[in-house]
């Protein structure tokens, strides 16, 4: 079948079958089951895992940018507790 546009319409015209031959697949071995397969790509598996996270807590959130902006965030503990976490990691 030819198309032309819109400015070039012609009659019916014939459908023609499949060139070439057409073959009959190969038998399957009877004596082996049929197994399925799924494949996941690495952006499905990591779509998966974006979808186990945690709800934000923008509660928290809040309060945290609040205490940063007044200064009262960053105290000697947390800045202990945050250097001896790096060292673990580290070491």
């Amino acid at each position: 079948m030819q198309i032309h546009g819109p400015s070039h319409i012609h009659g019916a015209q014939p459908l023609h079958g499949p060139h070439g031959r057409i073959t009959r697949p190969e038998a399957v071995d009877a004596g082996l089951p049929i197994q399925d397969e799924l494949q996941l790509s690495d952006a499905a598996r990591l779509l998966d895992k974006v979808h186990d996270l945690p709800d934000v807590r923008w509660d928290r959130i809040a309060k945290i940018k609040a205490e940063i902006a007044n200064g009262v965030y960053e105290t000697e503990e947390k800045l202990q507790i945050a250097v001896e976490r790096l060292l673990d990691e580290i070491g």
